[in-house]
């Protein structure tokens, strides 16, 4: 009786299996082989497409962040032309500008409600 320890440790007898040694093991090893070969393909692949897809994530952020840092630098010269408006006795220009900035925002809350 030959004991083959197979998987978790678990013993596997030689039940009448005489045939040249161990060629019935040889056979489940090289099945098992092939299925393991498989698998890591499909994991490589897998990988590759993760890689594939983390790599535009990370463009789309750049570029995102490359449209905020341009819309963060308008929103701030807006502000500074604003706050020199303010200082100045020039309300009535100011109260035009408030109200053109409300009409564009209408304008686009209605254009984007349309769609």
């Amino acid at each position: 009786l030959t004991l083959v320890f197979i998987g978790d440790g678990a013993p596997a007898a030689n039940y009448g299996y005489t045939n040249s040694g161990y060629s019935v093991y040889e056979e489940e090893n090289e099945r098992l082989t092939e299925s393991l070969r498989t698998k890591v393909s499909a994991i490589k692949s897998l990988s590759i497409e993760i890689g594939t897809e983390v790599k535009n994530q990370n463009k789309m952020l750049s570029e995102m962040d490359n449209d905020f840092d341009s819309a963060g630098g308008l929103l701030g010269a807006t502000m500074g032309r604003l706050r020199a408006l303010s200082r100045g006795s020039q309300t009535k220009l100011l109260c035009y500008m408030m109200l053109f900035a409300l009409f564009v925002f209408f304008v686009a809350y209605w254009i984007i409600k349309l769609r």
